[in-house]
Parts: structure tokens; C-alpha cells; sequence
């Protein structure tokens, strides 16, 4: 299987603060958790691997990648437009884009709330809009640095169901999060960053339960800051 995004040989600096990652590989329908310290280049990845952030050295190929911020914007506009903004900057008549995100919408639970100024939503339901607006248009990777940071455990189970859905319909899913119990849900493979090397990588079964690294056990007993 040909992976749906691929790094190789990434270098990223700023300040004295150096990221590297020699090789990095994102398969369709996989779930690839990125642990790490505040601090470790977890965001930073993400913004290199979609191409936010152009790489010193080394590059990135695949498909079309959608990066999701932590605090992603909202347009204000109700929670329709902003669902459909994306398929209206893609050319997509307006009748139909509407049809595609009502449906999207009732999909992610916020059909009722159509009409709404996007700016009421909950923290929550915002995230489910955001990723709702970035599922329309079908990327091939999606990007999500710690979507579920803010949430309570009823959103932040809403969110999970929404990327094992993205998964299983074969979408390579990065994702970057300190929740250790959802790294273990959710991922199929787990990338440790510690002071922007990457540490270990390693199914979570392994990762989890027989760390290789001194480094990873520490992180895992709370005691690598």
C-alpha cells in the first residue's frame, strides 16, 4: 500500500529550537498519534507536513492535506455558511454546497443548528463545524493539533467517533494530542518527539506497554518535562 503522505529528511529551526524528522509515512485509513512535551515540535510537524511551514531541509509529498489549528477560526456567519465556505471557494455552486453541508452537518449533530450564528456554538460544537467544513472537501490527510484539548469528555468522544469515521474511509488522520488515553483509542501507530527528535515510533500496544527508549518510559510516568 502506497502511503497518502510521505517526509523525508525534514529539518525545521527557529531560535535555538531545531526540529528533525528523517522519515516520516502516513498510510491510508491509518491514525498516527504524535506524542510529546509541550515544546517537543508537535505543532510545528503538522504545520511542515501541510505545508504551512516550508522545510529547511528535506521535503513532503502527497495528496490534499487539510491542517486543523487547535483554536481553528470561524467565519461570522451562521454555522451553514461556514460549513460550506470551503466548497464555495472550490467553485461549487451555492445550492449544492448548502445540500452537501446540511448533510455534513446532520452527520457531526449540529443539523439543528443550521441557522445559528456560528459564534454561538459551545467550544465543542465549534470543533465539530470546523472539522465538519474540512471533511467537505475531501482532503486526503488531515492534520489536527490536539482538537479536543478544550473538550468534555461527551465532545471529545463526538470528535473521536468523526476521525475513526475519516479513517475508515481510508484518509490518513495525524494526530497530535497529550491526551495518552486518547492515543490509545484511537491510534494505529504512535511518533514521540522529545526536544524536536523523533524518540521512538512504535505501535501503541508497544509504545504503551514496553517502551524502547528511557526517554518514552519517562514521558509515559509523567516525569520527562
Amino acid at each position: 500500500m502506497s502511503p497518502v503522505l510521505k517526509a523525508q529528511g525534514l529539518v525545521h529551526r527557529y531560535g535555538d529550537f531545531r526540529l528533525e524528522v528523517p522519515r516520516l509515512e502516513v498510510y491510508p485509513g491509518e491514525i498516527l498519534a504524535v506524542l510529546g512535551p509541550s515544546g517537543s515540535g508537535k505543532t510545528t510537524l503538522l504545520r511542515l507536513l501541510s505545508g504551512l511551514l516550508l522545510p529547511e531541509e528535506g521535503w513532503v509529498e502527497g495528496g490534499f492535506r487539510a491542517y486543523l489549528p487547535q483554536a481553528p477560526p470561524l467565519l461570522r456567519r451562521s454555522v451553514l455558511e461556514n460549513a460550506a465556505f470551503g466548497l464555495r471557494l472550490r467553485g461549487v455552486p451555492r445550492g449544492e454546497a448548502w445540500a452537501r453541508a446540511s448533510a455534513m452537518l446532520e452527520r457531526v449533530g449540529l443539523g439543528a443548528k443550521a441557522r445559528q450564528p456560528a459564534h454561538l456554538l459551545s467550544g465543542g460544537e465549534a470543533v465539530r463545524l470546523a472539522l465538519a467544513r474540512t471533511l467537505l472537501v475531501e482532503p486526503g490527510v488531515l492534520l489536527l493539533d490536539e482538537p479536543t484539548a478544550s473538550l468534555d469528555p461527551a465532545n471529545a468522544a463526538q470528535v473521536e467517533a468523526l476521525l475513526r469515521e475519516a479513517a475508515g474511509e481510508g484518509k490518513g488522520v495525524v494526530l497530535a494530542t497529550h491526551d495518552l488515553f486518547q492515543a490509545r483509542r484511537l491510534a494505529h501507530r504512535v511518533v514521540f518527539l522529545f526536544l524536536g527528535q523523533v524518540v521512538e515510533e512504535a505501535p501503541p500496544s508497544l509504545f504503551f506497554q514496553r517502551p524502547q527508549d528511557p526517554r518514552s518510559q519517562a514521558f509515559l510516568e509523567g516525569r520527562l518535562l
